[in-house]
C-alpha cells in the first residue's frame, strides 16, 4: 500500500511538471520568439532559391555554336533506315541534303530551328552571317525536294521520324514565319512542300492511332501533338487544328491521378505527365484546364508535388544524357503555367530547379549532347514568361 502511493505521488509530480513545460512555462517560445524562428527560416530558404535563369547575348552565342558546328557535319549520323533495297544504302547526305547534321535527322532539324530562333532574338549575333550562310545553303528548294522524295520512297519511309521529327519541322516553319528577316521567307518557301507533307501526314496517321503513346522519348504522342498544335493555330491549319483537339481529346480527358512519381524511366528527355499537362493547357479553355489539372495533377496545383531533376553520371553517353534533356523539358511545360497560377510560387520554384542543374552542362560538353540539348535549353528559355 505504501509503494503504491509512493508511485502516485511520483506520477502526480512528473505530470504536473509536464502541463508547466508545455503550457506556458519558462522552456516555452513566446509568440514573437516563435515569429522570428520562422522569419528566419524563410530568409534563409529565399537566400538559397534558385534564380530564373535569362539569356544573354553571350550565353545566346554559346548556344549558336551548338548547331552551328553540327548542321554541316555529316558524320557520325544515326540513319534509322530500314533497308529495302541496296538504293537505300547510301549516305545519309544523299537521302537528306538539307538535315544530315547533327547525327540524325531531328536533330539536324532542332538545330537549324535553334539557328533561326536566336537570329531572331538576338541579330547582332557575331556569327549571324555565317549562320544565315549555312542556313541557306542546307534549306533550299532542291534538297527539299530530295528530302519530301524520302518520304515516299517505299513502305517503311512513309513513317520516318514520326512524330517527333514530324513535330520539330512543323516549329522550324513555325519560327520561320516570326523571323523578321527577308532570309527567312526565302527558307519558309522552300520548306513549304514538305511542311504541307508533314501536316497531310498528321491528320492521315492521327485518326489510326488508338492509344496515346505515353513514353519518355521519341514517340510520345502529347509531344508530337503539342508542338503541331503551336504550327496548326499560329498558321491557322484548321484541318491539322481540329484534328489535333479532338484526338487529344480522346486520348487524355479522361485521366487522372497521373503517377509522375514513377518518372523519370532511365533514358528519357520528355514527362509523359507534363508533356500532356502542356498540351492540355493549349487545347482547352483556361476553366476546363484548371478542372482538368485538379484532376490529373493535384499535387502541382496544391504545391507539394515533390519533383527532382533527372541525375546524368555519364554526359558520354547518349542515352543517359537524355536526363539533361528531361529537365528542360520538364521546365518548359512548368513556366507556361505560370500565367495561369501567378500565385503559386512552386511551380517557378520547380521550373527554376530544373532549369539549373542542367544548364551548365550545355556548351562545351561532350557531342552525345551537344548535338540537340542547346535547342532543348533554348526552347525551355523561351517558354518562360516576361514579366
Amino acid at each position: 500500500m505504501e509503494m503504491t502511493f509512493k508511485y502516485c505521488l511520483t506520477f502526480i509530480t512528473l505530470l504536473i511538471c509536464s502541463i508547466s513545460c508545455t503550457d506556458g512555462g519558462e522552456h516555452q517560445p513566446s509568440a514573437a520568439a516563435q515569429r522570428t524562428a520562422i522569419d528566419e527560416k524563410a530568409k534563409v530558404s529565399n537566400e538559397t532559391k534558385v534564380k530564373t535563369i535569362r539569356l544573354t547575348q553571350p550565353e545566346a552565342e554559346r548556344l549558336a555554336a551548338l548547331p552551328m558546328s553540327c548542321i554541316q557535319k555529316p558524320l557520325p549520323y544515326k540513319a534509322g533506315l530500314t533497308i529495302a533495297s541496296a538504293a537505300d544504302l547510301a549516305m545519309p547526305q544523299v537521302h537528306h541534303p538539307a538535315f544530315y547534321g547533327c547525327f540524325d535527322w531531328h536533330s539536324a532539324v532542332h538545330g537549324h530551328w535553334s539557328i533561326v530562333h536566336l537570329l531572331s532574338e538576338y541579330p547582332e549575333l557575331a556569327q549571324a552571317a555565317e549562320l544565315k550562310r549555312m542556313l541557306q545553303e542546307n534549306i533550299n528548294q532542291e534538297h527539299i525536294q530530295t528530302e519530301l522524295e524520302y518520304f515516299s520512297m517505299n513502305e517503311y519511309t512513309k513513317s520516318y521520324e514520326r512524330t517527333y521529327g514530324w513535330a520539330w519541322l512543323l516549329k522550324l516553319a513555325e519560327a520561320l514565319d516570326k523571323w523578321e528577316d527577308p532570309v527567312a521567307a526565302e527558307l519558309l518557301r522552300d520548306l513549304q512542300p514538305l511542311v504541307h507533307f508533314i501536316s497531310e501526314q498528321y491528320i492521315d496517321y492521327l485518326p489510326k492511332l488508338v492509344y496515346p503513346i505515353r513514353v519518355g522519348e521519341h514517340s510520345n504522342t502529347a509531344f508530337g501533338l503539342s508542338f503541331a498544335y503551336d504550327y496548326a493555330d499560329h498558321f491557322d491549319d484548321q484541318p491539322l487544328k481540329q484534328m489535333i483537339v479532338s484526338r487529344a481529346k480522346d486520348f487524355y480527358t479522361a485521366d487522372a491521378d497521373c503517377p509522375i512519381s514513377w518518372e523519370p524511366s532511365g533514358y528519357d528527355f520528355l514527362s509523359p505527365c507534363l508533356q500532356e499537362v502542356d498540351l492540355m493547357r493549349k487545347i482547352l479553355s483556361t476553366a476546363e484546364f484548371k478542372s482538368w489539372l485538379a484532376d490529373f495533377l493535384p499535387e502541382l496545383v496544391g504545391g507539394t508535388l515533390s519533383l527532382d531533376p533527372g541525375q546524368v553520371r555519364d554526359r558520354s553517353d547518349g542515352k543517359l544524357v537524355h536526363l539533361d534533356g528531361v529537365n528542360f523539358s520538364r521546365a518548359w511545360c512548368l513556366y507556361p503555367l505560370l500565367s495561369l497560377y501567378p500565385d503559386n510560387e512552386h511551380i517557378r520554384e520547380l521550373a527554376d530547379v530544373h532549369m539549373d542543374a542542367s544548364f551548365g552542362n550545355i556548351v562545351g560538353d561532350h557531342y552525345s549532347g551537344g548535338h540537340w540539348l542547346g535547342s532543348f535549353a533554348l526552347y525551355a528559355l523561351q517558354s518562360i514568361p516576361n514579366e
